[in-house]
C-alpha cells in the first residue's frame, strides 16, 4: 500500500490520475489518528491521519453525505522550508474522480486538480491548498499557520491565509484536555474556526458537517456554542459600523422603481420617512418634505429588498456579505436550532447585522441518510412533539426531508397545520409529489422533487439518495409536460395553490457543467474572492449513471427549466432561492426568464411573493406607501436585464441605510461583481 502511495506522488500527473478504487484507497494503520465526521444528526463517516516510517504524510477518508459519497485518500511529502512539496490525491466523490496532484521541481511548483491545473516560479515558502482530498490536508494547513510567527501564510496557487485565536475549551475527563478555537481567514469569505490540541495537533472542525477527534464525539455542541459565541463578539461593532440611521426623511428621486409588486415605472420619486414607505409616484408629483437626504438615482433602479427563499444561514458573517447583495430577508429552511434562535435573538437587540430570517425545523428520520441538521424522528409521536416544539420556539415552518416515514406525513402535516405552521420539503422515498400534495405539503422543495411524479418506480423508491439527482438526470428529459402524469399534477398544483421553491440554480450546477467549466451563477464574482473560494467555482456536476450522457443530463436540465415556466404558466406560485450563498439569487432569475417569466415576474418570486408565503407582504415585499422601507438600489435596468440586479449601490432595511461597497467588503468581497452580457 504505502509504495503504491509514494509511486503516485513521483509519478507524472495524467499517469497518477487514474481513478483508484475503494479497495485500492490506502488502509489506515492501528496507530493513525482517527476523526468521526458527524452532524447533529449523528454519524456520517471516518477520517484518519498517519505518517509512514519515510515521512509521508497521510490521509483517508470515508463518509456519506445524504447519498453522497467521498472516498478519498492523500499523501504528501514536507520540503525543507516547511511547506508541502509533493501532494497526491486519489479516489471518487459525487463529482467524479478525485484525482489531484502538486509538486515543487527545478524552482516551479506545478499542480494539477480535478478543475485545474498550472504552474508558478516557486521563489519563498508557500502553502498548496488542495482541492479535494481527505481533511489531513487541511488539518495540515491549520497546523502550520498556527505554528508560524506571524500566523499568516503565503499560499499557492494563490492567495494568503491567516489565524487569530477564539478561544478555548477543556475535553474529556478530569484533568481533561485544553484545546484551542482559531479562525482561518482567506480559504473563504466568512472566517473558518478550526480546533487544536495543546501540542498544536488539528484536534477538530465543527460547523454543519463536523471533524471530530474520534472518542470526543460529545463535545461538538460545545465546541460549537464556544466558538459561535467568540465570533459573535465582533458581530455588534459592524453593525454599528454599518447601519446609518437617516436623521430625517429619505427621498430617492428620479429611479425607476418596481412598484406594487407587479411592474416597473420611470423617473420615480421614494420617500422614505421613519422606516415606512409615505410616498411614491412620478418624481413630478411627489414633494420632497423640507431636509429631506436626497439620493439621486437617476439612471439607477430601485426594488424592493431581495428574499432568498431557501438559504441555510452559515454565520455571523453571512448576514453582511447576504445584505451587499440586496438580500433582506432569507427562508432559512432548516439549520441548527440553537444556533438560528441564538442569532434570532441577537439581531433582535441590534446586535447581529443579517438579514431577517424566517426558519423551519428540519425533520427526517434515523438512517444512513438523514440530513445533517435534522431534528430526528424515529415515531409519529417525535414527529408530533419536533413539530409542536418548533412552534413554541418561534419557526415559521417544518420542512419533511427524505428519509421521513411516508405513512407519518398526513399527521405531523395536519399538526403543523392546527398550529399554524407551513409544510414543506423534500418528498419522503417511496413518495411522488401528488402523494405529498394530498398529505399535507403547502410546497415542494426543488424542482426535480416536481418531476418526481413521473420517475420510474425504483428512482422513488431511493429518492433520498442520489436517486433524487441522478432519477430526473436520466430521464426527465423524455417527460411530456402536457400528458400524464405531469398534466394533472400541474393542474393539481395550480387549483391549490401549492408552492414551489425550485432551486434551479442548484439543477443547472449539477446537471450542467463539466469540471473546469466556469459557472455562470459565480462568474460574475470572479476576481472578488479568496482564490480557493473562485477555485470551487469550476466544480462540475454529478458523474453520469452507466449510460447516462453530459447531453443527457444537459436536456434533462432543459425539461426541469421548461417545467418550471408550465407551472407559472399554470398559475402554480413559484418562490426564489439558492440553497447557496445567495450569490446565485440573481442566476435563479436569470433562469426564470430564459423559462418564460418577464423581469417584472421574475423579480416578484423575490420579492412580494416570497413575502406573501411567509404571510409578511401586507408589511413588505413591494415598494408601496404604508410599507416597511427595505429596499435595494441597484445599478442598472433589471426591468430589461435581469442580471443587473447584482450591481446593488444603497441598501436599506428597518429603515436604516447601508452602502454596499462597505457592505462587500465586511462580508468577504474584495470589490462589485462585474456586468455580464
Amino acid at each position: 500500500m504505502r509504495t503504491t502511495i509514494v509511486l503516485a506522488l513521483l509519478l507524472p500527473a495524467e499517469i497518477a490520475a487514474a481513478q483508484t478504487s475503494v479497495q485500492s484507497l490506502a488502509k489506515p494503520p492501528a496507530a493513525a489518528v482517527h476523526f468521526t465526521v458527524m452532524s447533529t444528526a449523528g454519524r456520517h463517516g471516518d477520517s484518519a491521519r498517519w505518517t509512514t516510517s519515510d515521512g509521508i504524510r497521510m490521509g483517508r477518508e470515508s463518509f456519506v453525505l445524504r447519498g453522497q459519497v467521498f472516498e478519498t485518500d492523500s499523501a504528501s511529502h514536507v520540503g525543507g522550508d516547511g511547506m508541502l512539496d509533493r501532494v497526491a490525491i486519489r479516489g471518487f466523490t459525487p463529482n467524479g474522480d478525485a484525482a489531484e496532484s502538486f509538486a515543487i521541481a527545478g524552482g516551479r511548483a506545478t499542480w494539477k486538480s480535478p478543475v485545474d491545473g498550472g504552474s508558478a516560479a516557486y521563489t519563498a515558502p508557500a502553502e498548496y491548498t488542495a482541492f479535494g482530498g481527505p481533511i489531513d490536508l487541511t488539518a495540515a494547513l491549520a497546523e502550520r499557520l498556527i505554528a508560524s510567527p506571524d500566523r499568516s501564510l503565503a499560499l499557492l496557487p494563490a492567495g494568503r491565509v491567516r489565524a487569530e485565536p477564539l478561544g478555548t475549551a477543556v475535553v474529556g475527563g478530569t484533568p481533561g484536555m485544553t484545546v484551542t478555537a482559531y479562525a482561518i481567514t482567506g480559504l473563504s469569505n466568512t472566517p473558518i474556526p478550526v480546533w487544536v490540541d495543546d501540542s498544536g495537533r488539528f484536534f477538530g472542525a465543527v460547523g454543519a458537517l463536523s471533524w471530530i477527534r474520534s472518542g470526543f464525539e460529545a463535545q461538538e455542541p460545545k465546541l460549537l456554542k464556544i466558538q459561535d459565541e467568540a465570533l459573535a463578539k465582533r458581530s455588534p461593532a459592524i453593525a454599528k459600523a454599518l447601519l446609518k440611521t437617516p436623521s430625517g426623511p429619505v427621498a430617492f428621486i428620479h429611479v425607476r422603481a418596481f412598484l406594487a409588486g407587479d411592474h416597473f415605472a420611470e423617473n420615480q420619486t421614494i420617500v422614505v420617512d421613519r422606516n415606512v414607505v409615505t410616498q411614491a409616484g412620478a418624481a413630478a408629483r411627489v414633494t420632497v418634505p423640507p431636509g429631506a437626504q436626497i439620493i439621486d438615482g437617476t439612471g439607477e433602479t430601485l426594488v424592493p429588498g431581495l428574499w432568498d427563499s431557501h438559504m441555510h444561514f452559515q454565520d455571523d458573517a453571512s448576514g453582511p456579505a447576504l445584505l451587499s447583495l440586496g438580500v433582506t430577508s432569507v427562508r432559512d429552511p432548516g439549520n441548527n436550532n440553537s444556533l438560528t434562535l441564538a442569532r434570532a435573538a441577537r439581531r433582535a437587540r441590534g446586535e447581529l447585522l443579517s438579514p431577517r430570517v424566517y426558519a423551519s425545523v428540519l425533520i427526517d428520520g434515523k438512517g444512513p441518510n438523514t440530513a445533517q441538521v435534522a431534528s430526528v424522528a424515529n415515531s409519529q409521536d417525535e414527529a408530533l412533539a419536533i413539530t409542536r416544539k418548533a412552534k413554541s420556539e418561534g419557526f415559521v415552518a417544518i420542512k419533511l426531508y427524505g428519509t421521513f416515514n411516508p405513512a407519518w406525513v398526513r399527521a405531523t402535516a395536519a399538526e403543523a397545520h392546527r398550529l399554524g405552521l407551513h409544510v414543506h420539503g423534500h418528498l419522503p422515498a417511496g413518495m411522488r409529489s401528488s402523494q405529498a400534495i394530498d398529505d399535507g405539503y403547502d410546497e415542494i422543495t426543488h424542482i426535480y422533487f416536481v418531476m418526481m411524479q413521473a420517475m420510474p418506480d425504483d428512482v422513488v423508491a431511493k429518492s433520498n439518495g442520489m436517486a433524487r439527482f441522478l432519477g430526473p438526470g436520466e430521464y426527465a428529459k423524455d417527460v411530456k409536460l402536457d400528458a400524464e402524469p405531469m398534466k394533472s399534477l400541474i393542474a393539481k398544483m395550480a387549483q391549490r395553490k401549492i408552492t414551489v421553491d425550485p432551486t434551479l440554480v442548484v439543477a443547472e450546477s449539477l446537471y450542467v457543467p463539466e469540471n473546469g467549466d466556469l459557472s455562470p451563477a459565480y462568474a460574475p464574482f470572479v476576481g472578488t474572492l479568496p482564490p480557493a473560494v473562485e477555485r470551487g467555482f469550476r466544480q462540475g456536476g454529478f458523474v453520469m449513471p452507466p449510460g447516462v450522457t453530459r447531453a443527457d443530463f444537459r436536456a434533462s436540465f432543459a425539461k426541469l427549466s421548461e417545467l418550471v415556466g408550465a407551472l407559472h404558466k399554470a398559475g402554480v406560485p413559484i418562490v426564489a432561492g439558492t440553497d447557496g450563498t445567495g450569490m446565485e439569487l440573481v442566476r435563479e432569475l436569470e433562469l426564470y426568464v430564459a423559462a418564460g417569466f418577464t423581469p417584472a415576474e421574475a423579480l416578484a418570486s423575490a420579492t412580494i411573493e416570497t413575502a406573501h408565503l411567509v404571510g409578511a407582504d401586507a408589511r413588505t415585499g413591494s415598494i408601496a406607501v404604508g410599507k416597511a422601507a427595505d429596499l435595494v438600489l441597484v445599478d442598472g435596468d433589471p426591468s430589461k436585464h435581469i442580471g443587473d440586479l447584482r450591481h446593488t449601490r444603497i441598501v436599506m432595511m428597518d429603515g436604516k441605510l447601508m452602502d454596499a461597497n462597505a457592505l462587500r467588503a465586511a462580508g468577504g468581497f474584495a470589490g462589485k461583481p462585474a456586468f455580464v452580457d
